[in-house]
Formats: structure tokens, C-alpha cells, sequence
């Protein structure tokens, strides 16, 4: 084959050598504008398993980038005064410009044309290629010149950056943290070869305009640069090697997806590879890790699938298939650690302590987990998880395994749970008449015996017509209060775990079938009249609720008061106000459910006003030494409805009413949503609302291991941590967690006393096997 590469990176240039080193007979040219062995750029980083693939592709490459690598441990962060370290963490680093040389050199060696200084405008320009490789970097001309055709997602990110080098060497990967009157800037520092560190700051677009940034020559920013990062400097200087740039060489990230990475362009396949098809941003270092791997895997598929022209359709459809999986893997971790430093300022770097700052930006990706954490540095984890445990107000000791932080306890007013687990409010449909019956009490004390802190009863409604269907709970009546008191006084007889009561109003979601008869679907007969902030059905087949009056709001009032004293004279320990899921208080905050004109509709102010009327009378009926949160959807899913900037209002006018907590679950508000499912897909919405508006927060969402509980406590992106199918397949899911990460001291019902050890010898055999 005749094979171009348009851009003489790590993805081109590797791809050639290894397309060369497979198939001689090709022939293939690597095109580079800039002149032989000339490069710009300072360090990057590599990952273990790419260097993995690399020897085994190309032990002699391989064996020269690992000759000039830099090795390191250790990750340092300097923060408020402090200087915390912690080891285990395994870079790799190279020069970009040594990193080219010796791929040009081998490429040389193998036969692989070079040509430099020649800027390529279309691939029209090689009209005898085979293949064309477009690895002509973020700004691809090929890419842009068939845009229909590759259909780019080009975001530009709101942070400024400027990559600068330094000639001090650092022992550690190290980031430096400082507070500015205009707000915080962040160094990225890590050293990439035996004279020089790379040094890339980063701050907000804010912070870059108030200091006139946007105004400075580049020796103007790295006088300040300079100046602002003296200590870690330590009287060293900063450089530049971007000259070639214009103004400052304060830039923003570009991240960048493609629907399609191949095009056949009427006489040659045209394929994107390395930053031309995606990018993922320096907090985790994966830019040059996907060029190579880019590489791999195509000549990879060639070899598998054949060198011959007639093969390249399928080679190309293949290695899109397969590397889309793992780009889009490291790009959702970039992602997260890309919108870390985003809001690093206004997020934790204020709020949180310095030692619950350094295990937020270990764990920023989520892809290093507690667990990870311990398997990297035990010592350092150990000693996290003492201070995160006096500050609980455990005592600790010295020696021994302390308490991870999802069992520690947790207090809010006057009520402290004995753990920071939650069993999810769920329906279950299966209550008569609204009452709590012996399904519940054995249900829902199943998982307060199975080691939960506190365990919600399903959705408890305030009326008759307030019921999703005729299987609802509810706490309209007197009758009522008997079958709450009797499961409250079970649960705190038999273990340490709290009751919480949620109440809610179904609105236009309600008079439909139980979930089993067929979820959302109305009741053919005995429905009842509903009612909503507007006129809209759920389903196009649903009833049409009424738009509420001001007599309606009043009952409704009055409904939810009443409920509130029921449960406390029930005993409940907690109660949570639902106004989410697109029932009847989350119908008025949604712009897509309230088309109201009136003083209700309109502004998050109005939208706010009867959900919050609701929450302010029944903080007043409910006892002062007992908490309620407010259960929110923080992100609708769907254009036009509320995004987690609008959750983070509300929540601030609940905290503002007297919330105590607020419980961040989202969708379900517009049935044609498309939301995005994943592990701990939801926890960024409480991590948002915890540490910008400052309340705490219950995580919600595919959280299934004590690894994900522990790690979303730890870095306090929630206080507490709900549970839902994981509880309802094994209700002594919190008790079963310990055992599996080695916590013995929780405490089991005396009466399966017995089984607990059975439990942990029988996994501690299963994991010596």
C-alpha cells in the first residue's frame, strides 16, 4: 500500500514505523511541517500498559523511550501552608522533543520516508495513497475539510493554561495550589528529563481577566507566573519554548470527539488518529498514551485483517469499533478531572481542609478508587481515614484497622446515625389502604437489621389522590399513624438504624398501575382527578391533570401538614420533603412541567414559591431537634429543563428556608429524557450542591460497593450515601460490604451473631484461593 501520514506526532510517526516494521513493502511517508528534530512542547506522560504494548510491538523503540524516561512515585501537593505527599502512583515521563527524535530515528531506520517543512492544506495533495493517516493534530485541516463527514464535537473549555518549563527538577509528580485576590491558580509540575520539569498553570477565565493577563507579552506572564509560584520555585526561573505563539500563550483546552474517524474521499480511505480524532485534557496526562495506542491498534487490525488495499474498509470499521471504547474511557476520566481543576476554586479549595483537599484531587478522575488508594499507599490511606474518623468523632487509635469513613457516624440537629449508609426510599406498591403494613415491617427491618444508618420508607402520600397508585403508602389519616409507630419502635428495639419518612404528592404522575401491572401506565378504572403546576400529561395517553388554583395549593398545604404531625407522632426520626421525579412539588420547579403566567411560573424565584411554602409550614409542625432534607432532580435530561446550575439554586433557597440536607437524585421529570447512565452517574450533582452552596448532600445512583461509598464520603462529595438495589437484592448489603473490605468491628443482630464469622472466614478463604 501507499500510505501518507499528515503530521509528524507520536501517532504518526509510530504508526508508520510499525505499518514499515509489519509489512516492508509498503510504502509510506510521514509528512511534517516543521523542520527535522525540531518540536515544541515540553514533557508528557506515558502510562505502564502503553509501554506494556509498546515493548511488545517494538522492544527497540520501547527500549530507548525507557532509557530516557523519567520514573516517579510520589505525588506532592502544596496547599494552604501545607505539604502533603503520598506514594505509589507510578508516571512515566519523556520529552516530547526527545520522545519524536527517537521515533523520526527509527522510522528513519525501517525505511519510513521523512519529509519536513512541507505544510500539507488537503489530502488531495497525495491523489496516490491507499491511506491517508490524519494525525495533523487538533487544529486538522483533513479533519475540517470534511467535517460533514467526521462530524466533530469541538467544546472549548473555560479555563486558561499556559505550558511553561522550568530548569529545577522535582522528585515528585507535584501540584502547587495559591490564593490570589482575583481567585486560585494551579501548577501541574512533574520533572521529563535529567535538566528539566515541565510547569503548566491554570486558572479560571476570571481570575485570568481581572489580573490583565489577556494584556502581558509572554515574559510579562511569566514574570507573574514567577512571582506567584516563588516557594515552589524556589528561586529557579520559568521558560518558554512557544515564541512562535502570539500575545500571552495563555490558551483554553479543546476537547474534541468525532462521530466517524474514517472517509473515503474518492481515491483514498482517510482515517484521523491521535488529537485530530479526540483529545483528553493534561490532568491525567492521556494525550500521547492514545496517539500510541491509536497506532497499535490499527496496525494491529492490518495485520490481523490483511496489508492489502481490499482490506482497508474493514480494518478501518474495526479499529473505530474498538477504539472508541477505551477513548471514550479515558475521556470521561479526563473529563472529570478536567472539570476538577475547572472549579477547584470556588468548589473545595475554600471550603475543604487540606487533608480532604489532597484524597478529592487523588480521587478527581474516579477512576482511582479507596481501595486503590490502599493497594498504592496504605500508610498514607490509613492515616487519611484516622483524621476523617476523629473528625466523626470516633476515637482512634494508633494501631489497628480504623473505621472507613462509610461507617462512620454522622449527626445532623439532634439526630445521629450510626453509619453514613441509606436505604433508598423505593416503591413497593403493596400497602392497603396507605397503611404500613407487615410487607413493610419486614421488608424495610430486614434492611435496618441488614446494617444500614438510616432506612426510608417508600414515598409516603399526603392525601388519597396523592398516590402513584392504589398500592401507596400514605399518612392521611389517623388509622394511618399506628402501622409507622409500630415499624419505628421495631427498628430502634432491634438495631441502631433511624427512620425516615418521605413525603410526597404524585400529581400528573399519579392514578396508574402498580410498576408490575405496567410502570406509568394509567388506571382503566377507579382513578381519581390529578393535579399539577400546568395542564400537562405525563404519558400523551395519561389523564390531564388540572392547572392548581389557589384553593388546590391550600389543601395541599394543609395535606402535607397534617402528614407532618402524623409522622411525628409516629416517631419518625426524619422526613424529607419530595420535590423531585416530576411529581407534584417537582412539577412547579421545571420549566418543562410549569408553563404557568402567573406568580408561580416564570423565574426559579416563582417556580420555587410553592414548593417552598410547602417545606417552610411543615419545618414549622416538625419537631426543631429533628432534620428534613429536600429530595431534588438535579439535571431533567432534556433541553430546556433544569441543569445542576438550576438544582444548585433551588437547593439554595431550601437551605435558606431551613433544609437541613439535600438529597440529589435526577430525571423522571420529562418522559422523554435520555439521560447518562454510569458508575456514580449522579454523584456529581451532589458533589455540586455540597461544596458550592454549602449544605449537605445524599448521593444517589448506581452506587453498589463500599469501595463507591467510601470514596464519594472521603472526598466529601456527600455526606451520606443511598442505596437502592443493591439493598433490595441483599438486604444486609451494609453488613456484607464490611466483611468484604476486612471490617470486622460492625456490629451484627446478636441473633445471626453466628453467621458473621461463617461470613468473613468463608470470603477471606475465597480470596487466598
Amino acid at each position: 500500500m501507499r500510505i501518507v501520514c499528515i503530521g509528524g506526532g507520536p501517532a504518526g510517526l509510530y504508526f508508520g514505523l510499525l505499518m514499515k516494521k509489519l509489512h516492508p513493502a509498503h510504502q509510506i511517508t510521514v509528512v511534517e511541517r516543521n523542520k527535522p528534530y525540531d518540536t515544541f512542547g515540553w514533557g508528557v506522560v506515558f502510562s505502564d500498559a502503553t509501554m506494556a504494548a509498546m515493548r511488545v510491538w517494538d522492544p527497540e523503540t520501547a527500549a530507548e523511550i525507557e532509557d530516557a524516561f523519567n520514573h516517579w512515585d510520589d505525588i506532592e501537593v502544596w496547599f494552604k501552608g501545607t505539604r502533603q505527599r503520598t506514594s505509589g502512583h507510578g508516571f512515566v515521563g519523556i520529552g516530547r522533543k526527545a520522545l519524536l527524535n527517537i521515533l523520526q530515528r527509527r522510522c528513519e531506520a525501517l525505511g519510513v520516508e521523512l519529509v519536513f517543512e512541507r505544510d500539507v492544506e488537503s489530502d488531495l495533495d497525495f491523489p496516490d495513497a491507499d491511506l491517508i493517516i490524519a494525525s495533523d493534530g487538533i487544529n486538522s485541516r483533513i479533519r475540517n475539510r470534511y467535517a460533514e463527514a467526521f462530524q466533530p464535537d469541538l467544546i472549548v473549555r473555560p479555563n486558561r493554561y499556559i505550558w511553561l518549563g522550568t530548569k529545577k527538577l522535582y522528585d515528585a509528580f507535584t501540584f502547587d495550589f495559591r490564593k490570589t485576590e482575583h481567585g486560585w491558580f494551579q501548577a501541574h509540575i512533574y520533572k521529563f528529563d535529567a535538566h528539566t520539569s515541565t510547569f503548566i498553570i491554570e486558572t479560571t477565565e476570571e481570575a485570568y481577566q481581572a489580573h490583565g493577563l489577556g494584556e502581558l507579552d509572554q515574559d510579562g506572564s511569566i514574570a507573574f507566573c514567577e512571582k506567584l509560584f516563588s516557594e515552589v520555585l524556589d528561586g529557579a526561573s520559568l521558560m518558554t519554548n512557544a515564541r512562535h505563539l502570539r500575545g500571552s500563550a495563555w490558551l483554553n483546552f479543546n476537547r474534541l470527539i468525532c462521530g466517524k474517524w474514517s472517509h473515503f474521499n474518492g481515491r483514498s480511505h482517510v482515517v484521523l488518529m491521535g488529537d485530530a480524532a479526540h483529545t483528553a485534557h493534561f490532568a491525567i496526562g492521556s494525550g500521547t498514551k492514545l496517539a500510541i495506542d491509536d497506532a497499535i491498534e490499527l496496525a494491529k487490525q492490518f495485520n490481523e485483517i490483511g496489508h492489502g488495499v481490499e482490506a482497508i474498509p474493514s480494518v478501518l470499521s474495526v479499529y473505530e469499533e474498538i477504539r472508541r471504547v477505551d477513548v471514550a474511557r479515558i475521556q470521561n476520566a479526563a473529563r472529570n478531572a478536567m472539570e476538577w481543576f475547572e472549579v477547584v476554586g470556588r468548589r473545595y479549595a475554600d471550603s475543604l481542609e487540606p487533608e480532604q483537599f489532597m484524597y478529592s484531587m487523588l480521587t478527581r478522575s474516579q477512576r482511582i478508587s479507596h481501595e486503590n488508594l490502599r493497594l498504592r499507599d496504605r500508610a498514607w490511606l490509613e492515616g487519611y481515614e484516622r483524621w476523617f474518623a476523629r473528625r466523626s468523632g470516633l476515637p482512634v487509635e494508633t494501631n489497628g484497622r480504623v473505621t472507613p469513613p462509610m461507617f462512620t457516624p454522622y449527626r445532623l440537629r439532634d439526630v445521629t446515625l450510626p453509619n453514613r449508609i441509606v436505604v433508598s426510599p423505593m416503591a413497593m406498591y403493596s400497602a392497603a389502604d396507605g397503611v404500613l403494613g407487615d410487607f413493610h415491617l419486614v421488608h424495610l427491618g430486614a434492611r435496618a437489621m441488614g446494617g444500614a444508618g438510616l432506612v426510608f420508607a417508600e414515598m409516603t402520600c399526603v392525601s388519597p389522590d396523592a398516590r402513584i397508585t392504589p398500592g401507596c403508602l400514605g399518612l392521611w389519616d389517623d388509622g394511618q399513624i399506628e402501622g409507622w409507630k409500630r415499624f419505628v419502635d421495631f427498628v430502634h428495639a432491634n438495631t441502631g438504624a433511624k427512620v425516615a419518612c418521605q413525603l410526597g404528592h404524585a400529581g400528573r404522575k399519579g392514578a396508574t398501575k402498580r410498576a408490575w401491572e405496567g410502570i406509568d401506565q394509567p388506571l382503566e378504572e377507579d382513578g381519581w382527578p390529578l393535579i399539577s403546576a400546568s395542564a400537562l400529561p405525563y404519558l400523551k395517553h395519561s389523564q390531564v391533570p388540572k392547572e392548581m388554583d389557589r384553593a388546590d395549593m391550600d389543601r395541599v398545604v394543609a395535606d402535607f401538614v397534617a402528614a407532618t404531625r402524623r409522622a411525628a407522632a409516629a416517631g419518625v426520626d426524619w422526613l424529607e420533603l419530595h420535590a423531585a421525579h416530576g411529581y407534584l412539588l417537582s412539577s412547579f420547579l421545571s420549566p418543562l412541567t410549569n408553563r404557568r403566567t402567573d406568580d408561580y411560573g416564570g423565574s426559579h424565584e416563582a417556580r420555587a414559591r410553592f414548593p417552598l411554602e410547602v417545606f417552610r409550614v411543615i419545618r414549622a409542625v416538625w419537631p426543631a431537634e429533628r432534620p428534613i432534607s429536600v429530595r431534588l432532580s438535579c439535571h431533567d435530561w432534556t433541553e430546556g429543563g433544569n441543569t445542576p446550575e438550576d438544582a444548585a439554586i433551588f437547593a439554595a433557597m431550601f437551605k435558606e428556608a431551613g433544609a437541613d440536607l439535600i438529597d440529589c437524585s435526577s430525571g423522571q421529570v420529562w418522559k422523554e429524557e435520555r439521560p447518562v447512565y454510569g458508575r456514580l452517574f449522579q454523584t456529581p450533582f451532589s458533589d455540586k450542591i455540597r461544596n458550592e452552596v454549602g449544605i449537605p448532600t445524599i448521593a444517589v445512583g448506581a452506587i453498589s460497593e463500599a469501595d463507591h461509598a467510601n470514596s464519594i464520603i472521603a472526598a466529601g462529595r456527600a455526606d451520606l450515601c443511598a442505596i437502592a438495589r443493591p439493598h433490595l437484592a441483599d438486604p444486609a448489603w451494609s453488613l456484607h460490604e464490611a466483611a468484604k473490605i476486612g471490617l470486622k468491628t460492625v456490629p451484627w443482630p446478636r441473633q445471626y451473631a453466628s453467621a458473621k464469622g461463617q461470613y468473613e472466614a468463608n470470603l477471606e478463604r475465597a480470596s487466598a484461593q
